[in-house]
Order: structure tokens, then C-alpha cells, then sequence
């Protein structure tokens, strides 16, 4: 695969193709373990791991799974994955573990991740699949972590907490920058509020630059933005 092949992929799972942001696909851990940075950090790693992981070992076994059982493989292959995860996590990162809790297991049912084996890397090379990971897997941690960033921001007046759980020693325990927050913003509707912002904000953006290339062309090849 061509080095432009391989940076297309990777911006199509940053921006255009978002798993989070444009496919709405696993919400679930999403939404609930962003209350701080580092819980959305050590989720996206996760997920990074196992999305790319179970990208390349379904394409490199693609043409022996039989058409019939290929859903119950990639789920096997996908939980086989999530197990050494879960294991590195409870052996390294205890604390993490804890915090995240039923969170790491549940991986195996994000469906954005068996999305990516029956949608791409059923059907392409190791090389594509593995940029399709990397991909998706990067633009859904980003993700995590701008919303968890706001959250702890806005909820608990603080930045960067609890990086001990990730990195260990005393120096990464955050700093405060105020005494309390707005307690909305770590509860539930919080993070509603912050993916729709987040949804919006994207929106507002691919509106603006669809809007700057229509008005570079040539005026009789326009045509209406809403076309």
C-alpha cells in the first residue's frame, strides 16, 4: 500500500469516517468512562489496540473463515484480544483497571470494532486493514480524550487527574484549577452534551469548508452546496 494510500486512511478515520463523530458507534463505553482525560486515554488505547489487532488477523485469515461462521469468528477473535488487553491492564495499570472496570470487557461488543472486520478488513489487504485500524482506532481516542478533557475541565474544575493510574509516581497527579465545578458536566447528560457539541462543532466545520472549495471554483461549474 502506497504512503498516500496509508495517510488517506488514517484521515478518513480521524475526520470523515469517525467512528464516534460520524457512524455514532460505541457510545456506550464512550459516553460513560469520559468523565476524566485519563479514563478516555486508557479506553482509546485499548480500543486502538484491539480494533487494529483484529483488523490485520481477519484480513490475513479472510479467504479460510467461511462466509456462514465469519461473524462468530470475529467476535472470537475480537474477545481473544480483548483478554490480553484486559490482562496487560490488570498486570501494569491496576488502578486503570479499577476505574474503567466492566468497560475493558465490554470492548468486545463495540460494535464499531466488528463493524471494521465485516465492512473493510473482510474484503481488503493486511496493509489496508491495519491502516483502517490505525485509522479508526486514533480518531476514536481522540475522541475520548477531547470529551474527558472537557469534562474534568468543566466538572471537577481540573486537568489531567489521576495520571498516576497510567503513568504512575506522584508528579502526574493533575492540576487543580479550581476548588469544585459544574457537577453536570460528570454525570450522565454531560457527556450528551459534549458529543453533541463535539457532533456539531464537526458539522460546522465540514459546512465552512465545503462552503470555501464551492466558492474557489469556477462559476459555471458550481453547483448548490446542498447538492
Amino acid at each position: 500500500m502506497s504512503e498516500g494510500s496509508f495517510v488517506e486512511r488514517l484521515q478518513t478515520g480521524l475526520w470523515a469516517d469517525n467512528p464516534g463523530l460520524v457512524q455514532l458507534l460505541g457510545l456506550c463505553p464512550l459516553l460513560a468512562v469520559t468523565t476524566t482525560f485519563v479514563n478516555g486515554l486508557g479506553l482509546g488505547i485499548a480500543t486502538l489496540f484491539v480494533l487494529t489487532f483484529s483488523n490485520i488477523l481477519v484480513s490475513a485469515t479472510r479467504r479460510w473463515i467461511q462466509h456462514d461462521i465469519r461473524i462468530p469468528v470475529y467476535v472470537l477473535i475480537i474477545a481473544s484480544l480483548v483478554t490480553c488487553i484486559e490482562l496487560i491492564f490488570k498486570a501494569w495499570f491496576p488502578s486503570l483497571d479499577r476505574s474503567l472496570g466492566i468497560f475493558i470487557p465490554l470492548i468486545v461488543t463495540n460494535c464499531a470494532i466488528v463493524a471494521r472486520a465485516e465492512v473493510f478488513a473482510s474484503r481488503n489487504s493486511v496493509m489496508s486493514s491495519f491502516a483502517d485500524g490505525i485509522g479508526m482506532g486514533i480518531g476514536f481516542t481522540v475522541l475520548l480524550v477531547t470529551i474527558g478533557f472537557v469534562r474534568e475541565l468543566v466538572g471537577q474544575g481540573s486537568i489531567l487527574s489521576r495520571m498516576d493510574m497510567l503513568v504512575g509516581g506522584d508528579a502526574m497527579s493533575g492540576l487543580v484549577l479550581v476548588d469544585g465545578g459544574w457537577l453536570l458536566a460528570v454525570l450522565p447528560p454531560g457527556a450528551f452534551f459534549c458529543l453533541a457539541l463535539a457532533v456539531a462543532a464537526k458539522s460546522a466545520i465540514d459546512r465552512r469548508r465545503l462552503l470555501a472549495r464551492h466558492a474557489k471554483m469556477p462559476r459555471r461549474l458550481r453547483q448548490s452546496p446542498h447538492g
